[in-house]
Parts: C-alpha cells; sequence; structure tokens
C-alpha cells in the first residue's frame, strides 16, 4: 500500500480528502472545495420576485360554538321565517326536588325500546334511547306512530301544571326521554311534523345526570346541505333544567344529544308539546 493510502486510511469516514500532493506542489494556491449543489437551480441568480397573490376566495371559518350555562331568553337567529328563540331556566326546579322527581318517574314511567323506527334512507333501526308517550291524540315520527295515552301519572299532571302557569303556554301531549348511558343518544333532526303545526313551542325538563344539548342552524341551499360553516349552540342541561324552543327554532335549525366519551349516569328528558289532528 502507498504512503498515500496509508495515510487516507488512518482517518475515519469516508470524506477523506485525497492527499495533498507531492510536497513541491504544496505551496500552490489551491481553490476552496464547492458543496455538491454548486451549479444547481438553488444557486443561481434570478429576477424573479416573491409577489403576493390575494386568493379568489376568501379563507372561510367556521364560527366558534356558543355555550349558554345562564338564565335568559336568547335569540339565536333570525331571518325570512322569524325569531328563532331559546328560553333557558337552569334551576326551574330545586336540585334536591329534581332528585326526588327523577326516581318517580324512572320507576313510573311505561318505557321502552322502539325497534321499528326509520331513517331517512328507509332503513330500519332500533331507538338508541328509552321513550313514552302521553297524549290524546296519535303522534307519528320516524315512520312510526304512538297511539293516545290519556294516563298521565300525579306527578306529570302536576309538572305540566307546573309550566303552563309559569310559562303562559298551554301543551296537551309529552314525550318523554330517558338516556340510561352515556351511550344513549338522540342524532340530528327538527321538531317540524305536520302534526306539530307552524313554529311550534316545545318545552324541555331535565331530570338525573347532565348532558349537553346541541343546534346548528341549517345552511342555505347554495351549501348543499353542508353545515361545515354553520351556526352552533350548546347548552348543557341540568337537572331541574327547563329548555324552551320558539318560533322559527324548528324551522330554521337542528338538535341533538349526543353520544359522550365520559361516564354518564341516566337522565330523563321531558318535552311538552302541542298536537294537532292531522
Amino acid at each position: 500500500m502507498s504512503a498515500d493510502r496509508r495515510r487516507r486510511a488512518r482517518v475515519q469516514g469516508g470524506w477523506a480528502a485525497p492527499s495533498a500532493g507531492p510536497r513541491s506542489d504544496r505551496n500552490k494556491p489551491t481553490m476552496p472545495q464547492q458543496p455538491a449543489w454548486t451549479g444547481k437551480t438553488v444557486d443561481q441568480p434570478t429576477e424573479k420576485k416573491f409577489v403576493f397573490q390575494k386568493p379568489e376566495q376568501e379563507m372561510r371559518q367556521a364560527p366558534e360554538e356558543e355555550v349558554i350555562t345562564k338564565m335568559g331568553i336568547y335569540d339565536i337567529s333570525s331571518g325570512p321565517s322569524g325569531v328563532s328563540r331559546l328560553r333557558y331556566f337552569p334551576n326551574f326546579i330545586e336540585k334536591m326536588e329534581a332528585d326526588v322527581m327523577f326516581e318517580t318517574l324512572y320507576n313510573e314511567t311505561p318505557w321502552q325500546q322502539r325497534h321499528d323506527l326509520k331513517g331517512k334512507d328507509g332503513v330500519q333501526y332500533t331507538q338508541p334511547r328509552l321513550t313514552a308517550w302521553y297524549g290524546e291524540l296519535p303522534y307519528t315520527y320516524s315512520g312510526v306512530t304512538w297511539e293516545p295515552n290519556r294516563f298521565w301519572t300525579k306527578l306529570l299532571k302536576r309538572l305540566r301544571k307546573d309550566l303552563e302557569d309559569n310559562t303562559g303556554f298551554v301543551f296537551n301531549s309529552l314525550l318523554c326521554n330517558l338516556y340510561r348511558n352515556e351511550k344513549d343518544s338522540v342524532d340530528w333532526h327538527s321538531d317540524d311534523e305536520k302534526s306539530l303545526g307552524p313554529n311550534p313551542i316545545i318545552a324541555s325538563m331535565s331530570f338525573g345526570d347532565q348532558r349537553n344539548f346541541e343546534l346548528r342552524k341549517k345552511p342555505p341551499p347554495e351549501e348543499n346541505g353542508d353545515y361545515t360553516y354553520s351556526k352552533r349552540v350548546k347548552i348543557p342541561l341540568t337537572s331541574g333544567s327547563l329548555l324552551i324552543m320558539e318560533g322559527s327554532t324548528q324551522e330554521d335549525w337542528q338538535h341533538r344529544v349526543p353520544k359522550e366519551y365520559h361516564d354518564r349516569n341516566a337522565r330523563i328528558n321531558l318535552t311538552f308539546r302541542v298536537i294537532h289532528p292531522e
């Protein structure tokens, strides 16, 4: 092995530079070694300059969700169809009394789980909660009909009277919902059946564990059913609370009680309404 190769072998790494050459050449000026990317476009001068161009369409941002926790009257939208209004009373019934009522409602209500509901695609599904119906007229939604049930319990009669005395509204029917745990839910929908009439008033009482009640505004026709940029409202409904939806809320908005990832105990929801003969 030549002396030059032996010297290079002692240097770690394949990047070792070749020998400086004979001694007679060592005093000659040398050009600095050029990087590998020299000669490529990256180091060539250019006359092009960066010019900011405004996008043809403005960047859209989904509106921030509004959260309602305090008592009050909230006009969440207005438009050609009218004003969509919420009235929220978080302490309509004192909590200790509401807890006692929950136990009575849980044990006295003839709860059942419907397995014959139909979605918009016509496919039959099992309702992810338990329900019961009270009223002198039948009520049809999601492809099924509840037959009249005139046997209101003593507690339900009392709650309806208290509600009517405090609000001035009159109700003739009641749909009860039992959410057994965090897995029970109700999907996006509007209470806009013909039997409810125009601009129905829906009064919702809650008992038991807290669950989130969410609303989203229906998009205009040009959005083609896309809710991405729709206004949204969330209300954590506590035991003993009362939420009233009125005006154009059912026409212009959808609402739901979503599944939750945290453990939840049972919650009962009483939705008082007026049913008209079809």
